[in-house]
């Protein structure tokens, strides 16, 4: 990508360079495809909601940059017992809400009892692992009803951010659902304590951050970030437009740009078109039961026939296609290259048509067996995908037809098994494989994916791992279950694609992580 920092200054002329002023003030106009309704930590469930929480709210622990570990964030200090049941946090001294309230212990305990009250919250099972959250002063005990090597990204995940119980306890409404949509409603500082606050929403149209004057971290400067005013958010669902609205200068980001818009972009002087490394996998769950809903013989229940369907996909020729070069094939069955312990299989069956073509022969498969797609009615990428494996399979003797769907009944006909193959996608919403390769792979979870497959030993792999608090010995356990995955083949691997953000030149600092998150602390614009 274009506009990066050259990193060849020796140390004597680093030093050399005058000191420059961090530029503050300022509102960055941010063009979002979609509005979020509700930014709650322990509510938010759509990808619009969960990627702005980290901007009003905060956790007790910080993903570090690397994304393999975890690091401080309202927390002074952290650490885990020797049986791994109890937490300990000690709460930074001076931590305040952004109505300048203090942060307290009890605030805490508020918060996770919250996070962890399935009654409330959807994520509640991330934390299904704490007994008891209790506060002393700034000391807060966490303990396990067993021991959890996921419990410290668990408590860097966006649901577990802490809010003002005060607030909560004061706000209008019957119920919790109620006076977290009160407090949204109002949009006025206090509840978070993020690097901003809401400050202005009109569903569907709009949405207005504003900074937190009393936000604990500090910039480069050593005041208090953020260096923005505030972001204000503009809903522009067509990508078109959004674009647009760019080049117009009338907005300083734009998200979610098509890919097939990506070269043009990078090559126009006022834009800085960023590709930021995502936890986003595109796949195709394949039903592996041995009768179809209609209870006729189902030829993808034999392991070779799914073998065969992956090898005969020319994945590189898909993110041409489809992705127009901004992308790679996946190299874990399991997870994106940005999740941790995820095993690097690559090539992870490569094109070979005549390894397929082999498969299929050994398999007994019919000439013309007809396989059906079930794809999202309108999808441009989905109607491309099954253009290209239509064409691709026809040497493996499979007639591909397509069903067309919406959203919902595609989601029905997973979880049903109604279903041949058909097209779906991913992206973490925690530091931690455990979410990711639950989906997928492990049957009590969804069925892994829907497709039905089962494995034995991967599934008490799975279950040990949860229990693991050995980080080799855990990494070793996934190693193994991609390893299975991977031979099994219930799914079709495709690839991993990027966010694709574009910036006017006048930005700097914005960032969008591998989970999707929207991180505005250091972001600038120069007018």
């Amino acid at each position: 990508m274009k506009k990066r920092t050259a990193l060849g200054l020796t140390v004597a002329a680093a030093l050399a360079l005058p000191v420059m002023a961090q530029e503050r003030g300022g509102t960055m106009n941010f063009a979002r495809y979609d509005g979020s309704r509700l930014i709650d930590p322990i509510y938010a469930d759509r990808n619009p909601d969960i990627w702005m929480v980290g901007s009003l709210f905060d956790t007790l622990l910080r993903g570090s940059a690397d994304g393999n570990s975890v690091e401080p964030g309202l927390a002074e200090s952290f650490s885990v017992s020797d049986d791994g049941k109890t937490v300990v946090i000690t709460l930074r001294e001076g931590i305040k809400f952004a109505d300048g309230s203090p942060m307290s212990g009890e605030d805490v305990v508020f918060s996770l009892d919250r996070a962890r009250n399935g009654d409330l919250s959807p994520w509640a099972g991330l934390l299904g692992s704490i007994d008891s959250v209790s506060a002393d002063g700034n000391a807060i005990t966490i303990s396990l009803k067993a021991p959890d090597p996921t419990i410290l990204s668990m408590l860097a995940t966006f649901n577990t951010a802490i809010v003002s119980r005060a607030v909560f306890e004061a706000a209008a409404g019957e119920t919790d659902q109620d006076k977290s949509a009160a407090i949204f409603a109002s949009a006025s500082a206090g509840v978070g304590s993020g690097p901003f606050y809401l400050c202005g929403f009109e569903q569907g149209a709009s949405m207005d951050f504003c900074a937190n004057e009393h936000y604990w971290r500090l910039g480069t400067d050593g005041k208090p970030l953020p260096y923005l005013e505030g972001v204000h958010f503009e809903i522009i669902p067509d990508d078109a437009t959004r674009i647009l609205s760019l080049q117009a200068g009338e907005v300083d980001a734009a998200e979610f740009i098509p890919f097939s818009r990506v070269a043009e972009l990078e090559a126009d002087p006022n834009v800085d078109m960023q590709l930021y490394p995502s936890t986003r996998i595109i796949y195709s769950p394949i039903n592996t039961r041995d009768t179809r809903a209609d209870g006729s013989p189902n030829p993808l229940a034999d392991v070779r026939v799914r073998q065969a369907l992956n090898y005969g996909t020319n994945k590189e020729a898909l993110i041409g296609v489809v992705l127009h070069g901004a992308g790679q094939p996946m190299s874990s069955p399991l997870m994106a290259k940005a999740t941790q312990y995820a095993a690097d299989l690559n090539p992870l069956y490569a094109y070979d048509m005549d390894k397929a073509k082999s498969l299929v022969a050994e398999a007994g498969l019919e000439q013309g067996t007809d396989v059906t797609l079930t794809t999202l009615a309108g999808s441009a990428d989905d109607a491309t995908i099954f253009a290209a494996l239509q064409q691709m399979w026809a040497p493996l003797g499979i007639n591909l037809v397509v069903e067309q769907v919406d959203g919902a009944t595609r989601g029905a006909k997973n979880r049903s098994g109604e279903f041949d193959i058909h097209t779906y996608g991913w992206v973490n919403d925690v530091n931690d494989p455990s979410q990711v390769v639950g989906w997928l792979g492990y049957t009590p979870t969804a069925k892994a994916v829907g497709t039905g497959w089962e494995n034995t030993e991967f599934n008490t792999l799975f279950e040990e791992a949860a229990n693991e608090m050995d980080p080799e010995a855990r990494k070793a356990k996934f190693a193994r279950m991609q390893e299975l995955y991977a031979e099994a083949a219930p799914l079709l691997f495709m690839y991993e694609t990027p966010f694709a953000v574009a910036l006017s030149t006048a930005v700097a600092g914005y960032v969008q992580t591998p989970l999707g998150n929207n991180i505005f602390d250091e972001a600038t614009v120069s007018r």
